[in-house]
């Protein structure tokens, strides 16, 4: 069995007591095992991850100097890949099989990764649960009858289930960072621009980001480096921009709008803990407000919902996907391939989304949430001159129940609640796994930052894990 954390593989690797085949066969061995039981993949071919790993042992023998070689990385379904079918878990883009890589998975390649396969996701990356892909849902990798979390509960699964190294996911609304606290692995959401979204399927293209899924911080870090960076095809990507540390111990602000009313007392009652824990080492806590918060949700599934109904727009079953065997005209052939290709969920946010950009509603709604999205941006703004980080709560609840929300879409997003602001404003953000509920689920506390303050997130969130003796 290969180490689970890539530092481990790689002092192994220079000491040349693995090879990077030898890691890949073993964690195959371990999807074999354990993805008929969690369906955390959608796609994987040995032979093509054998001669990957192979082609890297290679490189390596040549004296090529490559900082992630030998990782095994999972990659979510919404991610082009060039050689392997990209369906967004939907049955709309059956067959569909890129030419190409996106920017993120190229530079990862390029580095010595080695990918594992396609993990299962939320049809369209649209939902909270993993209940809505169109091969059936993840299986929660340790705690039967509760979901993994989504959109990107497939690639925590196989994080947490030791079926690789890392996964990437993407983070719309908190899609990365809930499903790593359910699964009690670490999920970072970068700064908006970052990464480059160049061959990222799009669900809503001005909250996107490609995030990480890890068993440490440091893993963490190595993938967002390589990651980073300015892309010529993504005028939103930003340069490699580096902010100074603080150089002093972190102030760290607990929102009070966090921390309200519909917070499950256990869940309070652990992020709670974990502040006064930080109060008692160097760092200070201190209270701050976020006061536009509570129309986050509101705000949040306007604009994502308006952005997917055009991004989607594209999905028609002629250019690529599926199409419709039964159609007498055009019309009827865009009807029906959308109306059987997308899933009920995918088509109750386009009709959403549909219906808050037309004639007559776009201002009261569209424009409305467009001004919420300012004012809390500037409520983070604000905050951040007083504090370097925000701790809050990542979910109101412990965990969620296969199938508990399935005839309650609302309740489900509700529960973005403490996630959807720090997408709203652009911000970084990661779950940190801080013990067990006594339930046996996994507890996770999120970190907030300025713009483009990810080293000192995941400094912090080293200090929190060591503090709670979660050794990776």
């Amino acid at each position: 069995m290969a180490p689970l954390t890539y530092a481990r593989t790689r002092r192994a690797l220079k000491r040349g007591e693995i090879t990077c085949v030898g890691v890949a066969d073993g964690f195959l061995e371990v999807v074999r095992r354990e993805n008929p039981r969690l369906n955390a993949f959608t796609h994987v071919d040995c032979d093509q991850v054998r001669h990957q790993a192979s082609a890297v042992d290679e490189a390596l023998g040549q004296g090529a100097d490559l900082p992630l070689a030998g990782m095994v990385v999972a990659l979510k379904d919404v991610l082009c890949t060039r050689d392997w079918p990209v369906t967004c878990s939907s049955g709309l883009l059956e067959g569909y099989a890129p030419t190409y890589d996106a920017t993120a998975v190229a530079r990862l390649r390029k580095a010595g990764a080695v990918f594992i396969g396609r993990a299962n996701c939320d049809e369209f990356a649209m939902g909270s649960t993993n209940e809505s892909s169109c091969y059936g849902p993840v299986r929660h990798p340790f705690c039967d009858g509760y979901v993994p979390g989504g959109s990107s509960g497939g690639s925590a699964a196989a994080v947490a289930a030791g079926m690789c190294h890392a996964a990437i996911g993407t983070d719309t609304g908190g899609s990365v960072r809930q499903p790593a606290a359910f699964c009690g692995v670490i999920g970072l959401k970068p700064t908006y621009g970052r990464v480059s979204r160049s061959g990222l399927i799009a669900y809503a293209s001005s909250f996107d980001c490609i995030g990480t899924l890890t068993r440490s911080m440091e893993d963490a870090a190595r993938i967002l480096k390589v990651m980073a960076g300015k892309d010529v095809r993504d005028a939103t990507s930003a340069p490699g921009i580096r902010q100074p540390d603080t150089g002093r111990p972190l102030k760290i602000g607990l929102p009070k709008e966090y921390y309200g009313e519909g917070l499950a007392p256990e869940v309070r009652s652990m992020v709670r803990g974990l502040a006064d824990d930080l109060s008692a080492t160097e760092a200070t806590t201190i209270p701050v407000s976020l006061p536009h918060t509570a129309y986050g949700v509101a705000a949040y599934y306007i604009l994502a919902a308006a952005e997917a109904s055009s991004n989607l727009a594209r999905f028609d079953g002629v250019r690529y996907g599926r199409r419709a065997r039964q159609s007498t005209s055009v019309d009827e052939l865009y009807r029906v391939s959308r109306s059987e290709g997308f899933g009920f969920e995918v088509k109750r946010r386009i009709m959403l989304g549909t219906y808050v950009l037309s004639s007559g509603y776009y201002e009261a709604y569209y424009g409305k949430a467009q001004r919420v999205r300012t004012l809390l941006r500037q409520d983070f703004d604000r905050a951040f001159e007083q504090v370097d980080l925000l701790l809050t709560p990542i979910t109101p609840v412990c965990g969620i129940r296969n199938g508990a929300w399935g005839d309650d879409p609302l309740q489900m997003y509700l529960s973005d609640i403490y996630t959807v602001t720090a997408n709203l404003a652009g911000l970084p953000g990661l779950s940190v796994p801080i013990g067990w509920y006594a339930g046996g689920l996994p507890a996770a506390a999120q970190l907030l930052a300025a713009p483009f303050k990810e080293r000192p997130l995941l400094e912090a969130g080293k200090i929190i894990m060591k503090m709670r003796n979660i050794a990776r």
